[in-house]
């Protein structure tokens, strides 16, 4: 996510849901090796990095990897970012980059939703955090966020919330990722690539699959940066093939429905969404009531 979004010396890079720092730390990372040559590139770096965490355990571990990441003085801070003022956010606060994984499903304080636009006020932390992050960014800004299915899909707040994002900014790529990418969760996640200032006109996407011969990721079978190959040789010359293909704003079903399936699938293995996975199991579901209904007739 980190090369793809390709931070930049001097640009204002921002993890609002910084976990431990790992976006961040890599940012570091990215941006010595490609940009800091002297000791004046270093000091304008160190001014660079921001970190926003609520959890104690997380914040103590994010700043001990800033430190050990040779910041200073890490600008990095205990704060609940979804109870940032949302209208207080202008020029000066808004970022350059901004790189998230968020949390899906969490709990949200206590009327923290009412810090955002009615139109756009939910429990769910996950679609704040895409509010939040459409405002932190100025014009031109780049984002790389990691988002659950449930985010992608959805009526009501999750569709005007998906209105804005493709009005305001143009996310140009989503990668679907496995089910089991960040095992043990079974959530289905996605990486989204989007840039503020220009609506979006068309959608590549990318389908990273299971490395052959893989049923699954584990605890001992962890996604590989390996495994992104093919993306990044993909990424600057991009054309449609097995893994890639191109939506445009108009074919996305009714509601901004970004949970477009490969069209180029050939295999017996099929990738649902996540409504159509429930309609089975409500099929399967009743098929077993059927069954066992039979079965206890028998018996009897």
């Amino acid at each position: 996510m980190t090369q793809m979004t390709a931070p930049r010396l001097g640009e204002k890079v921002l993890d609002p849901a910084a976990g431990t720092g790992g976006f961040l730390t890599a940012a570091i990372d990215f941006i010595r090796e490609m940009e800091v040559n002297t000791l004046d590139d270093e000091a304008i770096l160190q001014k660079s990095i921001t970190g926003w965490e609520l959890k104690p355990v997380s914040f103590v571990l994010g700043l001990t990897n800033m430190i050990l990441h040779d910041l200073d003085v890490p600008d990095w801070h205990y704060v609940d970012s979804l109870k940032t003022e949302y209208n207080s956010i202008g020029p000066r606060q808004q970022v350059d980059c901004i790189l998230a994984n968020p949390p899906f499903g969490a709990s949200i304080a206590d009327g923290v939703e009412t810090n955002f636009p009615a139109s756009f006020r939910c429990k769910e932390s996950a679609d704040l955090f895409i509010i939040l992050i459409i405002q932190m960014l100025k014009p031109g800004g780049r984002c790389s966020i990691v988002l659950p299915d449930g985010c992608i899909t959805g009526d009501g707040y999750k569709e005007r919330i998906r209105e804005k994002l493709l009005t305001d900014c143009n996310l140009h790529t989503i990668i679907r990722l496995p089910q089991s990418t960040f095992f043990p969760a079974t959530v289905s996640t996605n990486l989204l690539f989007f840039e503020k200032g220009t609506p979006t006109k068309e959608i590549w996407y990318w389908e990273h699959r299971l490395p052959e011969g893989q049923k699954s990721y584990s605890k001992t079978k962890t996604i590989q940066f390996d495994e992104f190959a093919p993306l990044i040789e993909w990424w600057d010359k991009r054309e449609e093939n097995d893994l890639a293909w191109k939506v445009t704003v108009e074919d996305l079903k009714a509601g901004f429905d970004l949970d477009v399936r490969n069209p180029n699938r050939t295999d017996d293995e099929e990738s649902l969404g996540s409504g159509e996975l429930l309609v089975r199991l409500q099929h399967s579901l009743s098929l077993a009531q059927e069954l066992a209904s039979k079965l206890a007739q028998t018996i009897s």
